[in-house]
């Protein structure tokens, strides 16, 4: 057999491979689409990430034991689009996401919810909270802290303002491009970008001496590249999908001064998880003003040998608050102990699946 006919042949085993593919992926959506009919009648989540975690084990561990070439992070990305269609097919519902369109939190949104969803760019965290407290839309993504700045304050004082869950996390890498329509970069005498990413690409910016021109703070990344590409002499520090939405050229990649930068959103809406076997729960505390208090509230989640990942002060209004994570969910035995002994100073924010103790 020669080399035409051999890729003919594979050519033409692809092509019943995808047909079975096709015939395999339409009859799972007819059952989908009857999952959906079921859930509207009794008024069950859409969203269950919990579930969606436990496919994505369960067919990872039956390729590991068979020794396919399809790895975890492989398997995740094809089926995590499935899901997205599967939900959409279930129960069209909007995704409300801090704006504007190619920001790293539509990043993190599309991540989840796949392209076909419907997404609404919301200028503010507190309008994300808004649009999802008025129903406007079910789900709203929003980012929680960054590797190299912290938590994000307005995130939350809306956890403190509003009765809204977080159902899950997302993690995503942030990489920074600056992008710019000059050949030389000499030649750019203005640079625009979001605050933060000014700060996590100082040293690129110093060792091409582009700390001493101009440098003008907008909304977002997505913005300053929008802005940069009709504007001469300017550039923009922006997403690599920022730029290319924008067909601003890049000019340097991957500038931000920490190679391991990462950001972490939460996906809120108003329903509650059941448990998966690995979750995290986050609350915000608040304790009376006496000296040991936070001490004595400490010392009840060592007893019950509870893996606390994350403690963070934070003032609201005035009043001295704890962002407070842990390894475990709500329901469990001895979380339930706690929260039954601490009710008036503990607000719920959610049980969610674990993607990771930190980022």
């Amino acid at each position: 057999m020669n080399e035409e006919d051999g890729l003919k042949q594979l050519r033409n085993t692809l092509d019943n491979i995808d047909n079975q593919l096709l015939k395999l992926l339409n009859q799972r959506m007819e059952v989908v689409s009857k999952v959906g009919e079921l859930k509207a009648q009794s008024g069950g989540a859409i969203y269950r990430p919990e579930r969606e975690k436990a496919i994505i084990n369960r067919l990872a561990d039956i390729s590991s034991k068979e020794n396919t070439l399809l790895t975890k992070k492989a398997i995740e990305a094809l089926f995590l689009e499935i899901f997205a269609i599967s939900r959409n097919l279930e129960l069209p519902e909007n995704i409300a996401y801090l704006g504007p369109q190619g920001s790293f939190t539509h990043q993190a949104a599309e991540s989840r919810f796949g392209a076909m969803s419907a997404y609404l760019p919301i200028g503010s965290i507190k309008g994300v909270f808004r649009e999802v407290a008025a129903k406007k839309a079910k789900f709203g993504v929003i980012p929680i802290e960054n590797s190299s700045n912290g938590i994000v304050s307005d995130t939350i004082t809306c956890f403190n303002d509003y009765d809204l869950k977080i159902i899950a996390e997302v993690m995503v890498d942030i990489h920074h491009t600056l992008a710019t329509t000059v050949d030389n970069v000499k030649d750019i005498k203005r640079i625009y970008s979001k605050d933060i990413a000014f700060d996590q690409c100082h040293k690129f910016l110093e060792d091409l001496g582009l700390d001493e021109i101009e440098h003008i703070p907008v909304e977002s990344t997505a913005k300053a590249a929008k802005l940069a590409v009709n504007e001469p002499n300017s550039a923009a520090i922006c997403s690599h999908v920022g730029a290319k939405m924008y067909q601003l050229p890049i000019l340097f990649e991957n500038i931000e001064d920490k190679g391991n930068n990462r950001t972490r959103f939460l996906i809120i809406s108003d329903f509650e998880n059941g448990q998966s076997g690995d979750d995290k729960t986050s609350i915000l505390v608040q304790l009376s003003n006496e000296a040991g208090a936070l001490v004595r509230f400490l010392q009840d989640f060592d007893k019950a040998n509870i893996n606390l990942t994350k403690i963070k002060s934070h003032i609201v209004e005035g009043i001295s608050t704890f962002f407070i994570e842990f390894n475990a969910h709500r329901d469990e035995p001895q979380v339930k102990e706690i929260f039954d002994k601490y009710q008036q100073e503990i607000k719920f924010l959610g049980s969610y699946v674990r993607e990771a103790d930190d980022i």
